[in-house]
């Protein structure tokens, strides 16, 4: 069986105030404002995207900052770790700046023998890990803020905390083209590469609260595929192994299904094109907003409800 699922796409997570989520991600973590677009299904709302130079697969954070919203409720039934990679021997660096910008943080610890992580949360108390490992050999993306040797490289994986893995890890391993990589205790890791940037740990967590949505949570986790042909295929094999996807849904820069999981995660399938140069040159990406074109006649209105954002590089120079 061929693959159809070639890794992570991007995660979409829940924010309460756009500008101080623009400091956090590529102020203090660096990462390029990709795509500054809106909320198709509410205008009013920012959708921020970020990423490495190129927006590429296996990069991409986005949010939608409603501003004020409450915080959620981590818990079971619910994407809770966000984790970003970085070389083996940029922890020293990590540490320190996130000391320098009053960014609480866990000590460092080990996962697999193999692997250093600092766990931390954003303003919102989103879950994040850094993950410090030599076998990453993507290029990292920098501002100039963040020396390029330090430079977060892109996601590491992703934790899903779910009340039993067996039909979790069934739906990835029969149905996503992932395969077993390891486990340790309730942990259970999958991926489809084998590399970092692709890894779904599946955190068996039967005890944990049910959780709630809200500001700091995620709302869905999107893997990619090919291209359209590769999705309708992938969508077909849900459909005969019992899933309900949605019909195909056109977000201008991929194209998407989504489904739930069987421990009630929502999951998308995002094709790889057409990609975020569709409407803006790579040098310039995530520099104005972006509409689509149903809401170009409405830009003013949008404009003058969406709060003005911008990021003062100066303060974020190590």
């Amino acid at each position: 069986m061929k693959k159809l699922i070639t890794g992570l796409h991007h995660i979409t997570a829940l924010a309460s105030d756009a500008q101080k989520n623009y400091d956090f991600y590529s102020g203090v973590l660096g990462l390029r404002m990709v795509k500054k677009t809106i909320n198709f299904d509410a205008p009013e709302v920012y959708h921020l995207y970020y990423g490495n130079e190129n927006g590429s697969p296996g990069t991409i954070m986005t949010f939608f900052p409603y501003s004020g919203i409450p915080r959620g409720r981590k818990g079971k039934g619910q994407l809770t770790v966000t984790s970003f990679s970085a070389t083996v021997d940029s922890m020293d660096y990590w540490i320190k700046r996130l000391d320098r910008f009053h960014i609480k943080h866990e000590a460092p610890q080990k996962r697999f023998d193999d692997e250093l992580l600092i766990y931390l949360e954003d303003n919102d108390g989103l879950g994040i890990e850094l993950v410090f490992n030599k076998r990453d050999t993507r290029k990292g993306f920098t501002y100039g803020n963040i020396p390029s040797e330090y430079a977060i490289k892109g996601f590491y994986g992703i934790t899903l905390a779910v009340e039993g893995y067996e039909k979790t890890a069934r739906l990835l391993t029969a149905q996503m083209d992932h395969e077993w990589i390891t486990e340790k205790g309730n942990r259970f890791r999958y991926s489809v590469s084998g590399k970092p940037g692709d890894y779904v740990d599946i955190l068996c967590s039967p005890d944990a609260m049910q959780a709630l949505p809200g500001a700091g949570t995620i709302h869905h986790v999107a893997f990619a595929t090919a291209n359209d042909t590769t999705q309708l295929e992938a969508r077909e094999r849900l459909l005969k192994a019992g899933f309900n996807p949605t019909h195909v849904i056109d977000r201008e820069y991929f194209h998407s299904v989504y489904f739930r999981e069987p421990g009630g995660i929502l999951f998308e399938i995002a094709t790889v094109p057409p990609g975020f140069t569709v409407d803006e040159e790579l040098v310039h990406l995530g520099q104005s907003l972006k509409l689509p074109p149903w809401e170009e006649p409405h830009r003013k209105s949008i404009e003058n409800k969406l709060p003005t954002i911008q990021l003062d590089l100066h303060k974020f120079i190590d």
